[in-house]
């Protein structure tokens, strides 16, 4: 589990596949990430992907991403900037909301415009994932527990927008965002549990 409030950003220094049209090793250097330490074994948050440790070495740690995971998520699989988050323990603060590091689909960056001393974030979705969002809900984008600040619905799937604060555009990878860009998106994870609920006492299950 974790919470969004991204640790740091680590970079992914080698790409590894695993098998023919299988998954992917990646090698990640987390130098910058202060007081950054895991184990094998460890939960890690990667792009806000969930991924286990499974080679440590000081600071570079490796993980394998299945080809399930591939599918689901971006940029998982190529040499970058990632964030990085560690998985929250017993006592520690929930400055964010809770996120499970499952992600649900990948957006498309309409724009990233500075408004003032922010920066407005504007992402579109498929419309199947409209249903999750709603205004000052919560949403985590590639790992970043960010606020929904407005929800516009069209053909062409769901639009919404986030405020990003000066000091997250500087310690995430949300600062190298623009229009074009793909990026992995988690819904709240209360609102998957209200929809499923919904959906059984409608009958729809």
């Amino acid at each position: 589990m974790f919470t969004g409030i991204v640790r740091g950003v680590g970079r992914v220094v080698e790409v590894k596949r695993l098998s023919v049209d299988g998954g992917v090793r990646l090698t990640v250097d987390a130098r910058a990430v202060p007081e950054f330490e895991v184990n094998v074994g460890d939960s890690v948050a990667v792009a806000g992907a969930c991924m286990t440790a499974v080679v440590v070495d000081g600071t570079t740690f490796a993980v394998d991403a299945s080809r399930e995971s591939l599918a689901r998520t971006s940029g998982l699989d190529a040499l970058r900037e990632v964030n990085i988050e560690t998985s929250v323990r017993v006592g520690d603060a929930l400055g964010g909301h809770l996120v499970a590091g499952h992600v649900d689909g990948v957006g498309e960056v309409v724009k990233m415009s500075q408004r003032h001393e922010s920066w407005e974030l504007v992402v579109r979705l498929p419309t199947e994932l409209a249903k999750y969002f709603a205004y000052k809900g919560s949403v985590a984008i590639d790992g970043v527990s960010l606020t929904v600040n407005r929800v516009v619905d069209s053909e062409r799937g769901c639009e919404f927008g986030v405020n990003v604060i000066p000091h997250t555009y500087q310690v995430t990878t949300l600062r190298s965002l623009r229009a074009g860009d793909r990026v992995n998106v988690e819904v709240d994870l209360i609102a998957r549990y209200v929809e499923r609920m919904l959906s059984l006492r409608d009958g729809n299950a």
